[in-house]
């Protein structure tokens, strides 16, 4: 006979075929609102995997102590290069950020002009540009309406070079009293300016890139079919 005790336990250990028995009695939460417990192996890093992937067949070409000492090298230096690189989402977002922040610099220094207080000028302006910045600015006007620093709430704009400008000069509009709208169109022509700059050099940039491969190819032909005849001749020659 199993002690009561022991029966008391082994229940106590085991809650889910109570659980099972409560809800099939018509007590307890709904099976759908139960939580159940996720899988507990982690998915694969197939960065890591990659990396490893790599160092392998870098092993296995090389062969030897070198292969050996060449794969460690080339695993650790790709894996820490491929985590340096930006992910193409927060890319995506910053770009479009970018591209947005001088309309909206103008369209707040627009409502601030006619009137309305900041808080109201940079949620209506989020409301009206949507998008990735759209809700940066709208964090930044809730944070203001709730009674936030300035400092906290232009926080909320990023990191970025355009974003950092547009919420240093809020800061010093609020420390000093002076009128943002002026300085909003100011900053809205000059990012233009900075965003017509960095497509300039983006474009004379893509220009040498394309002309590299080109002149790769180039170049061995060159040196196999005008060098080498003449510096066989050369050497014929004197010897």
């Amino acid at each position: 006979m199993v002690p009561p005790v022991a029966l008391g336990v082994a229940r106590y250990r085991r809650p889910g075929r109570r659980l099972r028995r409560l809800r099939l009695r018509g007590y307890g939460p709904p099976a759908h609102t139960v939580a159940r417990p996720g899988p507990r192996r982690r998915r694969p890093d197939r960065l890591r995997l990659a990396c490893t992937l790599v160092g392998t067949a870098t092993a296995l070409l090389l062969g030897g102590w070198f292969g050996l000492v060449a794969a460690t090298f080339v695993t650790a230096g790709l894996d820490g290069w491929l985590r340096r690189l930006e992910p193409a989402e927060v890319r995506r977002r910053r770009l479009a950020e970018a591209a947005d922040l001088p309309l909206a610099a103008d369209l707040v220094g627009a409502v601030l002009r006619a009137g309305a207080p900041t808080d109201r000028a940079v949620g209506t302006v989020a409301e009206a540009i949507g998008g990735p910045l759209g809700e940066r600015l709208l964090r930044v006007a809730r944070m203001l309406r709730l009674g936030g620093t300035v400092e906290e709430a232009w926080a909320q704009l990023g990191a970025t070079d355009g974003a950092r400008r547009m919420a240093a000069a809020a800061i010093r509009s609020a420390r000093s009293g002076a009128a943002l709208s002026g300085t909003l169109s100011r900053l809205a022509e000059d990012l233009r300016v900075d965003r017509a700059t960095l497509a300039e050099t983006a474009a004379r940039r893509a220009g040498v890139l394309v002309v590299l491969p080109l002149g790769l190819c180039f170049l061995p032909a060159f040196i196999l079919a005008g060098l080498v005849p003449v510096i066989v001749a050369v050497l014929g020659g004197v010897l």
